[in-house]
């Protein structure tokens, strides 16, 4: 029995190896947490009598430096008995959040996020704007009007769904300056944890990355968006459909550019196994 479990987790191993070759791959802690906790009960299982110290396997060559970094940050962090905070505690963890000294100065409200905790679809944008700001709620402005509408037009009503932010503070701007800034790559790191947690909770079976912003935040991508978007990205064993953020519509009102959003979206309702109406697979085409 103990070694049918060793040869498993060496398989587990292997299959990681494999894939840290891929261009597309990037690791992510909240993967890395999963399999440190499996690891752990494999070796409880294999011996209780043993004190479990899982070694790390020896690292080949060539691993790329932000897997390696990501598994000491891992190493450090991880306590795979330590309690998972539930929803609401991690809720009020966030809105007392004081890491980013520029950001506390600036916002007036933290943004959480909205939605269902066990919602199946999942939308992820970049950061509050100023109406996100004041109202504490994701995508309340302009874009987010356009939002709710795509999410009805799926099917669903904005309170079945999940809507986040990689950011939960506003980006602070310049006194006297008018409209949002895009987050800093350091100020996306220091939030993602947040965000990685709340996925952790909803375990949602789709999630639709809102914008390039949103891709970087989530996968460090910085390709153009134009090239990302309508296709399918793993977050850990989550699909994400990269799409255009409701703003870039409001900016670009071509007929043409809202069909490509709504295609992406037909593919995630195709995804999460919900029929496709003959009306909606017409919407934006050209008559």
């Amino acid at each position: 029995m103990e070694e049918e479990y060793r040869q498993g987790l060496n398989l587990v191993v292997e299959m990681l190896r494999s894939l840290e070759k891929l261009p597309d791959f990037r690791a992510d802690t909240f993967t890395l947490q999963r399999i440190a906790r499996l690891a752990d009960t494999a070796k409880n299982m294999i011996s209780v009598e043993e004190p479990s110290t899982l070694e790390a396997p020896p690292m080949e060559e060539n691993v790329p430096e932000e897997v390696l970094m990501l598994n000491h940050v891992q190493a450090k962090t991880v306590e795979p008995d330590a309690p998972t905070p539930s929803f609401e505690e991690l809720r009020t963890t966030v809105l007392a959040c004081t890491k980013c000294p520029n950001l506390v100065a600036f916002r007036h409200t933290v943004v959480f996020g909205v939605g269902n905790p066990s919602a199946e679809l999942m939308f992820v944008g970049e950061a509050p704007g100023a109406d996100e700001d004041r109202q504490g709620e994701p995508f309340v402005g302009r874009a987010g009007e356009l939002l709710t509408k795509i999410i009805q037009t799926m099917g669903f009503q904005r309170s079945e769904v999940y809507i986040a932010n990689v950011l939960k503070c506003r980006p602070d701007m310049p006194a006297g300056a008018s409209g949002n800034r895009q987050p800093t790559p350091d100020e996306m790191e220091t939030c993602l944890p947040y965000l990685r947690q709340q996925i952790e909770h909803i375990q949602p079976k789709v999630m639709v990355a809102l914008g390039g912003t949103a891709m970087r935040g989530l996968f460090g991508k910085v390709e153009q968006m134009k090239l990302m978007r309508g296709r399918w990205h793993l977050f850990g064993s989550i699909p994400v459909m990269a799409t255009f953020h409701p703003s870039y519509l409001l900016r670009n009102q071509a007929l043409s550019e809202k069909r490509k959003v709504w295609e992406d979206m037909l593919q995630v309702l195709d995804r999460l196994g919900y029929p496709v109406s003959e009306k909606q697979k017409n919407y934006f085409l050209a008559r």
